[in-house]
């Protein structure tokens, strides 16, 4: 079984809104952002099952969103914990215990990353049965530097050997869920994402690259960026339905 683990357990504080709403639920066109991100994995005919941990107080207002949605392939919605480490975990944990085979993938996603296209889907699939994790990149675009703690410039790096690390990042199920208990029982919950968590436990980290326009809105201006790449699309000028 193919499952996607949908981390929307965030507040959503560096997008500043004044509506108080956790960024996944802001809406772009009168649709929440975690449903634009549903979607892409509901379309997708390699994905069987989605996990989605959640903000406790809106899991009813998910639940709504997805009948109102037509989303019909997530089987749970949990309530996070209180870091992201903690919600990962909980949703692993969760597919752990319902799973029935040693050979399941779970693809690990941001909620609010809603742009992601079937060929990332596809190719992080496709590498986890080659060589047993794939982590989803961007490539380096700008110069990238060295910092001291005077935020002064201490070398900088051939960006050509660099990369930003998205998601989704995909596993073998019982691995990553053995990664995050060792590194829990280790007391490293300060590792920021599964591919961290995945390296500290020994394995190898293998990439797929994505597209640009496969986007986190953690910020207004993302927020507004991907508002005008829907109207582009929307207004047939613009495709988000595929990695360039």
């Amino acid at each position: 079984m193919n499952s996607v683990l949908i981390f929307a357990g965030g507040t959503g504080q560096r997008m500043k809104s004044k509506l108080n709403i956790p960024k996944q639920f802001l809406k772009v066109y009168n649709k929440p952002i975690i449903i634009y991100t549903l979607e892409r994995f509901e379309k997708n005919e390699n994905i069987d099952n989605i996990v989605v941990v959640c903000v406790k107080d809106w899991i009813k207002k998910l639940e709504r969103y997805l009948v109102k949605f037509n989303i019909k392939k997530v089987s749970a919605i949990l309530s996070g914990g209180e870091t992201g480490f903690e919600s990962r975990i909980i949703g692993l944990k969760y597919l752990y215990d319902n799973s029935k085979s040693k050979s399941d993938i779970v693809l690990i996603h941001d909620g609010v990353r809603p742009i992601v296209s079937n060929k990332t889907i596809n190719d992080n699939i496709e590498l986890v049965k080659q060589k047993g994790c794939s982590i989803t990149m961007g490539r380096a675009t700008e110069t990238i530097s060295i910092i001291d703690e005077n935020k002064n410039i201490k070398t900088t790096l051939d960006r050509n050997f660099c990369g930003f690390a998205r998601a989704p990042q995909s596993f073998y199920l019982k691995d990553i869920y053995d990664a995050y208990l060792k590194a829990k029982n280790n007391n490293r919950e300060d590792l920021i994402d599964s591919a961290s968590v995945f390296e500290y436990c020994g394995y190898k980290l293998y990439t797929v690259y994505s597209s640009d326009d496969n986007i986190k809105i953690t910020t207004p201006m993302d927020y507004y960026l991907f508002k005008s790449m829907i109207k582009a699309s929307k207004e047939n000028k613009f495709d988000i339905s595929v990695d360039l």
